[in-house]
């Protein structure tokens, strides 16, 4: 454990967590409320005689799929912007080359 490290808890179906981070309590925070609503809020995880490991694996599955997504979808709105600055930085010197 580093020095800038300090111990977390907290409670998630009906288990409990520690471990020691460097993320700040404001993020630590985030992520925790990220995994409740998940784990929590998540209508569609699997409830009842279904073991909490299996239902974290799931949610855990789901941020994954999420994550890819997002990525995927920041790759392409990441093309599409270099392709408009592209074209415009293209537009913007043809006008200086005109002498406008």
């Amino acid at each position: 454990m580093s020095d800038t490290e300090r111990l977390v808890r907290f409670r998630l179906l009906d288990e409990d967590f520690a471990f020691y981070t460097g993320i700040s309590e404001e993020e630590m925070a985030e992520i925790l409320a990220l995994v409740r609503e998940r784990f929590e809020d998540g209508g569609s995880l699997p409830r009842g005689t279904v073991p909490a490991n299996k239902v974290a694996m799931l949610a855990c599955l789901r941020m994954a799929s999420d994550y890819l997504r997002l990525e995927k979808e920041f790759t392409a709105y990441r093309q599409t912007m270099r392709s408009h600055l592209s074209k415009m930085t293209d537009e913007i010197e043809g006008l200086f080359k005109e002498g406008v």
